[in-house]
Order: C-alpha cells, then structure tokens, then sequence
C-alpha cells in the first residue's frame, strides 16, 4: 500500500502515544483527537483522584509488571504523575482500586488509538 502522508511514517504512532490524540491531530482527524485527548485525560485523571496506583518497574510480579505497561501507555501523562509523586500511597479507600483500572485501562485505549492514528497515516485504514 502507498503511504497516504509525507514524512515519518511513525510519527502519529509515537505523538498519539506521548500525547493522547496528537496523532490523529497530525492526520487532521480533528474531532477524533479531540474526544481521544478529553476521555484518556479524563480517565487518567479520575483514577488519580480516587487514589489509583501509579506502577513502577517491577521485575518481581508479572501482575505488576502488566500494570507497568498499561501505564506507560498514558505516555506524557504517566510521567508528569511520576514526576508529580502522584499514585504511590498505599490503598486505603475502597475507590483507590477502580482509581488504578482507571489509569490501566486510560493507558491501554491510549496505545490503541496511537496504532489506529499511525494505520490512518500510513494509509492501511481508510478515513472515515
């Protein structure tokens, strides 16, 4: 297939990671990256009011481990609350659990959408 945009073809995958919904940004997807960037910001930032666990590198549990992955997928977001000291207390309320879902899984719709933005821009998924 040909490349639908000029350019480094990784760059939407690698902005839409750092930044949720830059990379549709960068493919003019405009509403898109728009409700991508307000609903993983939203998630993320929901879980670290509810007193989510932020991960840490860990190679002790692969549970833990797993964590630490869906949490990098928040890119940018993970280390401004890593930088912030956010999500390192020990649980001690109910909604700190759902808190720390809620940071996995803005982390993992995050990876998902940099890899859609990245097949819009190369072309292997057609626009809608």
């Amino acid at each position: 297939m040909e490349e639908k945009s000029p350019g480094l073809p990784y760059a939407a995958l690698i902005l839409g990671w750092l930044v949720p919904g830059l990379g549709h940004a960068l493919t003019k997807h405009w509403i898109r990256a728009i409700l991508l960037f307000v609903s993983i910001t939203s998630m993320f930032t929901l879980g670290i009011l509810m007193q989510g666990k932020l991960y840490q590198p860990n190679m002790g549990d692969v549970l833990e481990m797993l964590g630490f992955a869906g949490d990098l997928g928040c890119g940018a977001l993970y280390g401004l609350g890593r930088l912030m000291d956010l999500g390192h207390g020990a649980v001690q309320v109910a909604t700190a659990d759902y808190g720390t879902k809620f940071i996995v899984v803005a982390g993992l719709l995050n990876i998902i959408s940099a890899v859609d933005a990245h097949n819009l821009r190369i072309g292997r998924k057609p626009a809608c």
